[in-house]
């Protein structure tokens, strides 16, 4: 059995006293800024040859300044555990918008915009940051062929190593 790391003996012990506070729904918040293809696209990605809108995910790289205000907002309101704008950085999610190679990046960036503004908040409430791993636009157990119930478009170890590299950003 592995030892329970500190943050997980906090946590632990914090939830044994009290109900924790889990921010709020990241998309509907996006969706207030009413944000158009420019915003996504930001000058790193200006020239980008696929359409980005819709892609909230990138934000955290183009917009970080909108995610650093959703996630002040939600510990604002009293968030304890603030999660990343992570729900599709994985290769396998990002590659509809051929920027798979950006998991890692988007990661670890998510994470930082949480913690940043959890650190900006200040105060003696400690708060935590959840990194957030949605389910990707692929799945090993069915196949996207009617006619070849078989066929898959995607294997065990694909997924894993997807999810491996979102977690080790």
């Amino acid at each position: 059995m592995q030892a329970q790391t500190k943050t997980e003996q906090i946590l632990r012990e914090r939830l044994g006293r009290e109900i924790l506070l889990l921010d709020g729904a990241m998309g509907t918040m996006i969706q207030r800024h009413r944000l158009g293809e420019e915003d996504y696209r930001g000058e790193r990605f200006a020239r980008h040859e696929v359409d980005l809108k819709g892609n909230n995910d990138l934000l955290t790289l183009t917009k970080p300044s909108v995610i650093l205000d959703i996630h002040a907002a939600f510990v604002a309101a009293g968030a304890d555990i603030v999660e990343t704008n992570t729900f599709n950085s994985t290769s396998i999610a990002q590659a509809d918008y051929a920027l798979g190679h950006l998991a890692r990046e988007l990661n670890l960036a998510g994470a930082r915009l949480a913690r940043e503004a959890i650190e900006r908040a200040g105060g003696d409430r400690q708060r935590f940051v959840a990194g957030v791993l949605g389910p990707t636009n692929r799945t090993a157990s069915v196949s996207p062929d009617v006619h070849d119930p078989s066929y898959r478009n995607i294997t065990f170890d694909q997924l894993r190593l997807a999810y491996l590299e979102a977690i080790d950003g």
